[in-house]
């Protein structure tokens, strides 16, 4: 059906950089985690902003739904490929162009692995502080497109606050040069955060222009045993008065988690499974200021005011490593639960104990054997879930889904925290989002895609004509 237009893309993207039939493979009729669409109609891998803008100018000329592929690491579905489509996948646009070491600015393509960049900076002593469990496959293109949040939100904020100017290739072809390094830039319309957390639906990133900051030369980390979430809040406050601005993460695992942790093959035995509630906390600063012996004696206090029960002290850089994995290896950990959920909420933190509690009382009166797991960034509000469903429960999949959704909208929350809406909560957009507010994105992809050919179906769906916005 589209054979002219697959030779017209075949022509200038070269053998390599347009794949068709059995040289597409599974990689890319889904997402890294194994859910797979059926086979796209081909797959282009352009190397550069040109090369996108060709591709996507040709499609939108012959009508073809243009889905994005980067590290392929989302939760929420956006990779699985449906009938008719094409994949456009970054995975040769892996270049880190330039660091600038006095504006702490690297320009880099939307290919780039994470981790990848992590790396490259250390030997000029920076760091690009976006960091999560996905590290080692995600791009910062879909970093960007998801407005990724991870482990050190409580610091330096989400991907939003860590770009300072992208450039993006609409539907139809057009190239929106944004790549101003400059922290102070008022001039107009911000059309950058357009992009950013919006998955793709309206344009392409290809490039992006990344704030850095000095790398940290020395890092605290500790895991801490607390016995009812009251005291997780006090903990919370009081290494934000003890430490200020160089409390980097703050991560809570409920019991559950723990005990589930060290069942794995993998697991460490940090502390004995004796508390109701852990805190994984880090620090960093700089070498000369003290920061470690701050950082115990912020501990100790909480201690002596019987905020904590336990505490256990990394030693090392390895030792660090260590109780970071027990966060790292949170879908092992959830994988013990056998066939469930999982959800990325935003809470209150002061609703999270109750939260919890009533997911734990739902889980049960969907079926008796249902279980919970929660776990997340608790410092800046976002907790993951997880829910198993047992195969016998009929429609156990999609009545879990529905009423924890129902229970985050009861509780004012937010029905995706970071992992973004994709596919899989398509239909709970509502439940976070306005009628008003879903209708203005309606209208920014007509006027940004008005034949709605890139990623369509995820988000949000398209009215049919006539329909009220």
């Amino acid at each position: 059906m589209h054979e002219r237009t697959l030779s017209d893309l075949h022509t200038f993207l070269g053998p390599d950089g347009l794949l068709l039939g059995d040289r597409i493979g599974e990689r890319h009729r889904g997402d890294i985690h194994g859910n797979l669409g059926v086979p796209p109609i081909a797959v282009a891998r352009p190397r550069d902003t040109a090369e996108v803008s060709r591709v996507l100018a040709t499609c939108s000329a012959a009508g073809i739904p243009v889905v994005t592929h980067g590290g392929r690491s989302g939760l929420v579905l956006s990779c699985s490929t449906r009938e008719g489509e094409l994949v456009l996948s970054t995975e040769r646009m892996t270049a880190i162009e330039s660091i600038d070491p006095d504006a702490c600015t690297a320009v880099v393509q939307a290919g780039v692995v994470l981790q990848t960049l992590q790396e490259r900076l250390e030997p000029d002593g920076l760091s690009f502080p976006l960091d999560l469990g996905g590290r080692g496959s995600c791009t910062i293109g879909g970093n960007i497109a998801t407005n990724a949040g991870g482990n050190r939100v409580i610091r330096y904020g989400m991907t939003r606050e860590l770009v300072l100017g992208i450039e993006a290739v609409l539907a139809d072809g057009t190239v929106l040069d944004g790549l101003k390094p400059f922290i102070k830039n008022n001039t107009g319309v911000d059309l950058k955060q357009l992009f950013i957390g919006s998955e793709g639906v309206l344009g392409v990133v290809t490039r992006a222009v990344l704030r850095l900051i000095p790398k940290p030369q020395d890092t605290a980390v500790a895991l801490c045993g607390l016995a009812d979430f009251a005291q997780v809040r006090a903990l919370l406050r009081h290494l934000r008065q003890r430490l200020g601005g160089d409390l980097t993460a703050f991560e809570v695992l409920w019991k559950d988690y723990y005990t589930r942790y060290l069942t794995l093959p993998k697991a460490r035995l940090a502390m004995p499974d004796a508390h109701d509630f852990y805190v994984l906390v880090e620090t960093s600063g700089s070498r000369d200021d003290g920061l470690q012996e701050r950082f115990e004696r912020a501990l100790g206090e909480a201690i002596e005011q019987e905020i904590v029960e336990n505490a256990v002290v990394a030693k090392s850089g390895a030792e660090s490593l260590q109780l970071w994995e027990m966060r790292d290896l949170a879908l092992e950990v959830s994988r013990t639960m056998g066939p469930s959920s999982g959800f990325d909420v935003s809470l209150r933190i002061a609703d999270m104990a109750a939260f919890a509690g009533d997911l734990a009382a739902l889980a049960r009166g969907i079926d008796a054997r249902c279980e919970t797991l929660v776990f997340g960034h608790a410092g800046d509000g976002n907790l993951h879930l997880g829910v198993s469903h047992p195969l016998e429960v009929a429609d156990g999949k999609s009545r879990v889904e529905s009423a924890v959704y129902d229970l985050v909208r009861r509780y004012g929350g937010s029905v995706s925290a970071e992992h973004g809406i994709g596919v899989t909560r398509l239909a709970y957009l509502g439940h976070t989002r306005t009628e008003a507010e879903i209708a203005t994105m309606r209208a920014l992809k007509n006027t940004l895609d008005p034949d709605w050919i890139l990623n369509p179906g995820r988000v949000f769906l398209r009215e049919p004509a006539g329909s009220r916005s």
